[in-house]
């Protein structure tokens, strides 16, 4: 993959993820804000819902108590408890049925008539929970005699004196309508959304689905909390079918009811993933009208930076540096690398150079090798230049070795390197032939200059003082190309034999050979 591909790729990917990271904050963060306000206004709702409910249920328990101060002195008046029952029942509509009841339980009044209960016993469980608290009170939800389910508000009759002569109550039927089951019906149930009732015992009181009232509802979180008369409250839960709800709960302090409001997650969410939706959607245009633009951009960018790679890449060959040299760089990294570029070019020569001074140098003494010799000659032969050679060998450099270690024999090789130089002359090529035999290459001189070279170095190494080592001599033998006929290898063999001669004539001298 070239820069260019690489650049829009990164830029293109970089864009998406950005825009998908920002989509995803946003929707998160909106999710969770329309959650919980979703939880917080089912609270609130659900909160108002109760309150009015409990309104309700005070106002009618004021009702039935402003008649039963009125009633003890009308005990024994058939028709006028009649009226009263009926005046309780229609005035208001809050009760499905009145009942005027003496403390024997018998019914002296009541409305409507056709229910045919006067003079009649109640038996029904709000009676004789009337009967035997003689207090106002507000009953649990229970099935009447005549199949209805029942709620049964009463608030007992008592004369001067304080003694009881009955209660007078009104039963609210919770499948039919009256004031609270239309006050809990005005909910507007949209996109899911409902509202129920439930009692102590978990029963459904309200719901939307009559079918349901009075069912027992099953595990809930929303349910539990209300039986534990926590107040009121908010939580995200399943409902009985499995259907992930928001609900806000509440709860009615003189009947320990819970009124319920909730609303499916899915349909509260459902308005966010279309907005995110239709966002995405619009913002494609956009973002593909800009890939043009990364592109050139890409390409603007890639360019100088394009050119110094095929620079690096052709560094070995001639010219480059002046290529390297001509690209326009117009921004920092570009020329930054461009002045790098040069710059190791210059260094990559320099290296290259001293590598080779390096292969043609000895390590130790710095002076030629055998590569650093032939290529001298080499230059000479090819120039026809005429030149001297002078062979050196240390005498009896085993037993230096031998006696004193190779250390100061090191040293020996050091101090004889540092005569010859200061025996030559800058043009004259100075090397070691190895271990303890060095060669003297000496341009343009005959033989007897050779010689007073020679015997000048020799003079030098006897006269030296080496630590450790002590008396330190060398043999040297003396050539010149002109007396010897043939190639460079006869120049220095011939060198050898001069060498040789002077090790045969005790060595500490310079030997030469005939001429050939």
């Amino acid at each position: 993959m070239n820069l260019r591909r690489l650049i829009v790729l990164v830029a293109f990917a970089s864009a998406l993820v950005s825009l998908a990271n920002t989509f995803y904050a946003s929707y998160r963060v909106q999710r969770q804000l329309l959650i919980d306000t979703t939880l917080e206004a089912n609270h609130a709702y659900a909160s108002k819902l109760a309150s009015t409910a409990e309104d309700f249920l005070q106002s009618a328990r004021q009702q039935l108590a402003y008649s039963a101060a009125s009633l003890p002195s009308r005990m024994a008046d058939d028709a006028w408890l009649t009226a009263e029952a009926q005046r309780l029942r229609l005035q208001t509509n809050s009760f499905n049925s009145v009942l005027i009841v003496d403390a024997q339980g018998k019914v002296l009044g009541v409305s409507p008539e056709t229910l045919a209960l006067k003079h009649r016993t109640l038996d029904s469980a709000g009676a004789a929970q009337a009967l035997r608290e003689r207090r106002p009170l507000i009953t649990q939800p229970y099935v009447s005699s005549a199949g209805n389910l029942v709620v049964f508000i009463s608030h007992p009759i008592l004369d001067r004196d304080g003694r009881y002569l009955g209660y007078v109550g009104g039963s609210i039927y919770l499948k039919q309508k009256n004031i609270l089951y239309t006050m809990l019906g005005q909910h507007y149930y949209r996109d899911g959304s409902y509202l129920y009732v439930v009692d102590q015992k978990r029963r459904l009181l309200y719901h939307p689905d009559p079918a349901r009232l009075g069912d027992v509802a099953g595990s809930n979180e929303v349910i539990d909390a209300i039986i534990a008369q926590q107040g009121g409250g908010n939580r995200r839960m399943d409902n009985s079918l499995g259907v992930d709800m928001l609900a806000g709960y509440a709860v009615m302090p003189s009947t320990g009811w819970g009124i319920v409001a909730q609303r499916p997650t899915a349909m509260t969410l459902a308005p966010l993933n279309q907005l995110m939706a239709d966002t995405v959607w619009h913002s494609l245009p956009i973002a593909l009208l800009s890939l043009p633009f990364i592109w050139w951009l890409a390409s603007l960018i890639s360019r100088p930076l394009v050119q110094l790679a095929e620079g690096a890449r052709r560094m070995d060959t001639p010219g480059t540096a002046e290529h390297i040299a001509a690209i326009r760089s117009w921004y920092v990294e570009a020329a930054q690398i461009k002045k790098a570029l040069l710059k190791g070019l210059a260094l990559l020569q320099s290296k290259i150079g001293k590598l080779k001074t390096d292969v043609q140098t000895d390590p130790l003494t710095g002076l030629s090798n055998r590569r650093g010799m032939a290529a001298a000659l080499d230059a000479w032969h090819a120039q026809a230049r005429p030149f001297s050679v002078i062979a050196i060998d240390i005498d009896h450099f085993k037993q230096v070795n031998d006696r004193w270690g190779h250390a100061v024999g090191d040293d020996v090789i050091l101090r004889l390197a540092q005569l010859m130089r200061a025996c030559s002359r800058d043009a004259d090529v100075l090397c070691r032939n190895g271990g303890d035999e060095f060669i003297m290459l000496l341009p343009d001189a005959d033989l007897d200059v050779a010689i007073q070279v020679a015997e000048r170095l020799r003079a030098k190494v006897a006269a030296a003082v080496i630590p450790g080592a002590g008396p330190v001599t060398v043999s040297l033998g003396v050539v010149s190309s002109e007396q010897e006929g043939g190639g460079m290898d006869a120049v220095l063999l011939a060198a050898d034999a001069a060498l040789y001669v002077a090790k045969e004539n005790g060595r500490n001298c310079v030997g030469i050979t005939e001429p050939a």
